[in-house]
């Protein structure tokens, strides 16, 4: 699955990296996110042809029925609430209307067009993937970040890289996989990031219990709840990790689904050939 696309920006020639996986019926999803994602051919061509269209031009179209957080996708600071209070003390509950939040959904993201930073914790181990139970703190995280010789600025998107992106075609070994700890989430949303993500189903190391936050999950708590900041995950950033492009230029969109929590997402992240830097 590699797919870095070539291209030009401004005259120069440029690399443009695909970050999501592909969605197909079966994909890893998380339980609280099942039914997950389906999709059906509702109109055929074949019908055209027993309607008694005329002409040989025919149409064909489908129904996707798919949770927020199926894939790729983003976080919306809606998504997680402490003590029933969203991002600067909203009152979760209270923001409810007509089925969605007036606060803090999905729509009110807008495009992300950011300095990206790949942190490759999987090549730093000097493995192809990190497994499940491994843990990755903030430590580490600044042990790769200075072994890349990269700084991370405020406004970056900072993407984590396991290696979890190669098992995506085998659930029972994605979804548990490794994750990161509250150490790594708060150090990184004390940099002033605006969003960060990962090749994994949570970011978190799923079931590891944060006794300084007394809860399992705390980087969606410090991302979201404490900080404002955005959480991407399910990305692909093996091909990215094999062009060692540490640098580049991310792009996310997500969709305006008013009042939702989340965003299936296409990121992508653009690197200039020649200067093996974002554009």
């Amino acid at each position: 699955m590699e797919r870095p696309l070539p291209g030009q920006i401004d005259g120069r020639p440029a690399q443009v990296f695909d970050l999501e996986q592909p969605r197909f019926k079966g994909m890893p999803i998380h339980e609280s996110h099942q039914p997950g994602y389906f999709y059906s051919l509702h109109r055929r061509h074949s019908d055209a042809i027993r309607n008694g269209i005329k002409g040989a031009r025919t149409g064909s179209s489908g129904v996707i029925v798919a949770m927020e957080h199926s894939g790729t996708h983003i976080d919306a600071l809606c998504h997680q609430a402490v003590d029933l209070a969203f991002y600067q003390g909203v009152p979760a509950e209270e923001s409810i209307v007509h089925g969605g939040y007036a606060q803090y959904g999905v729509e009110q993201i807008g495009p992300i067009v950011a300095r990206g930073v790949l942190l490759d914790v999987a090549r730093y181990r000097g493995v192809k993937s990190l497994v499940t139970g491994d843990v990755v703190d903030a430590a580490e995280l600044q042990a790769v970040a200075a072994a890349q010789q990269v700084e991370i600025e405020p406004g970056d998107v900072v993407l984590v890289r396991t290696g979890n992106d190669l098992v995506w075609d085998d659930p029972d070994r994605y979804l548990p996989g490794p994750g990161m700890d509250g150490s790594a989430s708060r150090w990184l949303a004390s940099l002033g990031i605006k969003a960060t993500g990962a090749d994994t189903m949570a970011w978190d190391a799923i079931g590891l219990w944060d006794a300084e936050l007394d809860m399992e999950l705390p980087g969606h708590a410090t991302f979201l709840v404490e900080h404002g900041i955005y959480i991407i995950e399910n990305l692909y950033l093996k091909a990215l990790s094999d062009a060692e492009a540490w640098i580049s230029t991310f792009v996310c969109t997500p969709l305006k689904f008013m009042g939702a929590t989340g965003s299936m997402v296409s990121p992508i992240a653009i690197v200039a050939e020649e200067l093996g830097v974002g554009i």
